[in-house]
């Protein structure tokens, strides 16, 4: 048996959660964190021919693959590679995920696997699970590091790509709440980002960069009004917008109903609307049902608040295995 026999049996469980990256003007660069969990244990199972089993609750049952395309087991080995030296084909994984993250909606589903997998196999392989080198390993598998800043640092997070990525996060204002419409109808990251232009007119990237600076000044000083500026774009909605007819008229109708701001959440579908009282809040999901229903879209309304940890050790689960 190899020199990982040793972790046979060994068994970790993390929480994420999930995140809305952009936040409108902030493309590829801010997030919020959400409570909306990952939660993932996994066993290692040192028995030739074992491979990947896989237990799902909740979002992606039956859908995610088992075996090592998976995202989470992908990021799992990355991370115990790195500390371990080369993962042997005998060695196998026991994963039960209970997951409440859409898949193919823009709130982070695979960020969230990627770092539940980077701190689990960091921790598994006797290593320093350092946010920041956890960002790094993520934006290397990610291909970008908003969401996964958010995932990992909880809060509201600026991230800026580098080697390595820098991050920093600062706490969300205590009485905002997110009023999140998830269709039904799932979009692909990929194909949203080909929907984007090479190059964007210098009056567009400047309008953009003041509502950034303005809205993040904002909110780390509790301004929550400031979202109104935040999460007007663009650089990237009016584009994806052309992929995705009905986002104008989802945001426009939270907007309409009072809403502290309301953008695209990541690449979409999910529209993200900040609200700060309970008036907020009962007139905006009557807002996104109604313009739901007019532009024939199915999907559900959700209630969320931003989440202040990012991604945590758990208890595991002493009655599974």
């Amino acid at each position: 048996m190899t020199h990982l026999a040793d972790l046979d049996g060994r068994r970790v469980a993390v929480e994420v959660p999930a995140t809305s990256a952009n936040l409108g003007a902030g493309y590829d660069c801010l997030a919020v964190a959400l409570e909306m969990p990952l939660r993932v244990e996994v066993e290692v199972v040192a028995r030739p021919g074992h491979g990947v089993e896989l237990a799902v609750d909740g979002e992606g049952a039956g859908e995610l693959p088992a075996d090592r395309t998976n995202t989470f087991v992908r990021a799992l080995e990355h991370a115990l590679g790195a500390a371990r030296g080369e993962i042997p084909p005998e060695l196998g994984w026991r994963v039960a995920m209970t997951n409440r993250i859409p898949l193919a909606r823009g709130l982070g589903s695979s960020a969230a696997a990627t770092v539940a997998g980077l701190l689990a196999g960091t921790v598994l392989g006797g290593g320093d699970p350092d946010p920041l080198a956890l960002l790094a390993a993520a934006a290397d598998l990610e291909g970008h590091a908003d969401n996964a800043a958010a995932a990992l640092l909880g809060g509201f997070t600026v991230a800026v790509p580098g080697d390595p990525p820098t991050a920093l996060r600062f706490d969300p204002p205590r009485d905002l709440r997110a009023v999140v419409f998830i269709p039904d109808l799932r979009l692909s990251t990929a194909e949203m980002r080909a929907a984007l232009p090479a190059t964007v007119p210098l009056a567009d990237a400047v309008a953009n960069l003041g509502r950034v600076a303005l809205g993040v000044a904002g909110l780390a000083m509790g301004r929550t009004d400031l979202l109104a500026h935040l999460t007007v774009d663009r650089l990237h909605e009016p584009y994806r917008a052309a992929v995705y007819p009905a986002l104008p008229r989802l945001v426009a109708a939270a907007r309409g109903a009072g809403a502290l701001g309301a953008c695209l959440s990541g690449a979409g579908s999910a529209v993200i609307a900040f609200v700060d009282s309970l008036a907020l809040i009962a007139r905006v999901e009557a807002a996104f049902r109604a313009a739901a229903a007019d532009l024939d879209l199915s999907g559900r309304v959700e209630l969320v608040r931003p989440q202040e940890s990012g991604a945590r050790l758990v208890p595991v689960d002493r009655a599974a295995g």
